[in-house]
């Protein structure tokens, strides 16, 4: 069975597995041009944001990602999904999903009307995930220079269980 957990992105397990993931991404990415940014802390802080690692069934930490709140969108209240990641070992096992749903949740837990994300178009697999969990195109709403698409999904009901 997997864990969820809220941890600090600037805790070690978080760190290694963003330090992986922004690895991954410069090596595979378009003409050697990945931009890496470490989030700040603050960003994944509550009420602003979370930041949650996945752990297997043994207890070690396979992924990792966060939603952090940007400025209000046409629907409101807007957070925005960052660095969701697995190690390549553990996809296809549907736990990227499960960490989708799980950042989802929170975020209607903050009352968001919102959630958007950025993602480049070489990222097939991701945007599959995006699209099987009704993220739509959007506009640009911010100017990451690693990003080609902006999704959006509009959150109709908002859940009023704790964290």
């Amino acid at each position: 069975m997997v864990e969820l957990r809220p941890v600090p992105v600037d805790d070690p397990v978080a760190r290694e597995l963003l330090t992986e993931y922004f690895a991954l991404r410069a090596q595979t990415f378009p003409g050697n041009a990945y931009t890496t940014v470490f989030p700040a802390a603050e960003a994944f802080t509550a009420p602003d944001g979370v930041f949650v690692v996945l752990s297997d069934d043994g207890d070690l930490a396979v992924g990792c990602g966060g939603i952090r709140h940007v400025p209000d969108g046409p629907h409101g209240t807007r957070y925005e999904v960052k660095h969701l990641y697995l190690r390549p070992e553990t996809r296809g096992r549907g736990w990227g999903r499960l960490l989708l749903e799980d950042l989802e949740r929170r975020a209607r837990l903050w009352d968001a009307a919102e959630l958007v994300l950025d993602t480049h178009h070489t990222l097939e697999a991701a945007g599959r995930l995006y699209a099987g969990a009704g993220f739509e195109p959007i506009e640009p709403y911010n100017d990451n220079p690693n990003a080609t698409r902006w999704l959006g999904k509009v959150l109709q009901s908002h859940d009023k269980e704790r964290i």
